[in-house]
């Protein structure tokens, strides 16, 4: 069977969904790949080291050359349509938000998995894209802090005098903002967080920052994910929060809820209160944003000096070790349902039977709740 690895078509994307590092991988077991001219390049993954590592390389290769198209972002309904009957797709597909590529999908009766919809169970953990790509995007942002701050991050004690350290503050204590932390950390910024799950303190305190303890019951969802709050817990917890982000010289907020816009966690109102010179990472801008007038893809200034930076694409700003990451999680996934060299998705599998969206121009997913979907 045969893998076809596209070149992603949305302007600004520059990770590849299978990179030369896994293809070994998948020729021990049975599977020839295909990579379209190019598909790697804006990753640092040239078309000759595909070549050494033993992928065909295609400028004219389409979407009917493989029987499991691997690929960062949906297919587009166009590209759904040139698929061979029966193909296997694999890639980010947001269940809720997706909804033209999965019609596409099932009109074409492929079988697609969306990586979002990975179960978060131990066996899965090498499959986990939402995680992996988290972690880069953590990491980035407090670099985008620290670049945007006009203060230096860490203490520096010379003959002029003493250099204070940045206070940075991290609202999302899940998978991006442990490693925003971490990040932050060895920078040298005096860090502190919060999270509205209990569960997070220790894992906040484990890497050196301070957890802020709010008068506010805990909000644990499925999963490890934080549940939505309802306007009068969102208004209590932003009032609580104040004067921590005015004391702040760097925010990252990097909070979010599956399926649901992002928490809003800084107004407008609270940002008079920071300091000028301020700035504010909210890694949230593409799902509605924590932070009120963030906008995805810009930097703003406000008029109290405030700089707000929102996310776009942030994994894709990190593309070489991104592309590493998720092509890992891919091809775990892929050798999960490969047996002698034939791609069969076996649907007893807990694993395959949750993130299949499509089969057989059936949509699969999402759920409803009397066959065990979100309540």
């Amino acid at each position: 069977m045969r893998v076809f690895v596209p070149k992603e078509s949305r302007t600004g994307e520059r990770r590849v969904a299978i990179t030369p590092d896994v293809l070994g991988r998948l020729k021990q077991n049975g599977l020839d790949v295909t990579i379209e001219s190019g598909a790697g390049t804006s990753a640092g993954f040239g078309d000759e080291l595909y070549r050494q590592a033993g992928a065909t390389i295609s400028p004219t290769a389409s979407f009917a050359d493989g029987d499991v198209v691997a690929s960062v972002l949906p297919l587009t309904s166009e590209q759904f349509g040139q698929l061979r009957p029966g193909a296997i797709t694999i890639s980010f597909l947001p269940i809720h938000s997706a909804t033209e590529s999965i019609a596409a999908s099932v009109a074409a009766k492929a079988t697609s998995f969306s990586l979002e919809a990975i179960p978060r169970i131990s066996r899965a953990q090498s499959m986990d894209a939402l995680t992996s790509q988290a972690l880069c995007a953590g990491y980035r942002c407090a670099l985008v802090g620290a670049e945007l701050s006009p203060r230096f991050f860490p203490l520096l004690m010379t003959a002029a005098g003493t250099v204070t350290p940045a206070q940075v503050l991290v609202l999302g204590a899940g998978v991006a903002g442990l490693q925003a932390i971490a990040t932050a950390r060895r920078l040298g910024g005096v860090v502190s967080a919060y999270d509205v799950r209990s569960s997070s303190a220790d894992e906040v305190r484990s890497m050196g920052a301070t957890f802020i303890e709010l008068e506010l019951e805990a909000l644990e969802g499925a999963g490890g994910y934080a549940r939505e709050m309802d306007e009068s817990r969102a208004q209590r917890q932003r009032d609580l929060l104040a004067p921590h982000i005015a004391a702040a010289d760097v925010v990252i907020t990097t909070a979010a809820v599956p399926g649901r816009a992002a928490p809003r966690l800084i107004t407008k109102e609270m940002m008079v209160g920071m300091k000028e010179g301020s700035v504010i990472v909210d890694l949230a801008s593409e799902s509605g944003g924590n932070v009120e007038g963030s906008v995805a893809g810009e930097t703003l200034k406000t008029a109290a000096g405030v700089t707000v930076w929102g996310g776009k694409d942030v994994p894709s700003q990190l593309p070489y070790h991104a592309s590493q990451l998720f092509s890992r999680n891919v091809v775990n996934l892929l050798l999960l349902m490969t047996k002698e060299g034939v791609v069969t998705p076996d649907f007893e599998d807990e694993i395959v039977d949750a993130s299949a969206v499509t089969h057989n121009g059936v949509q699969r997913l999402p759920k409803p709740i009397s066959e065990g979907g979100p309540q």
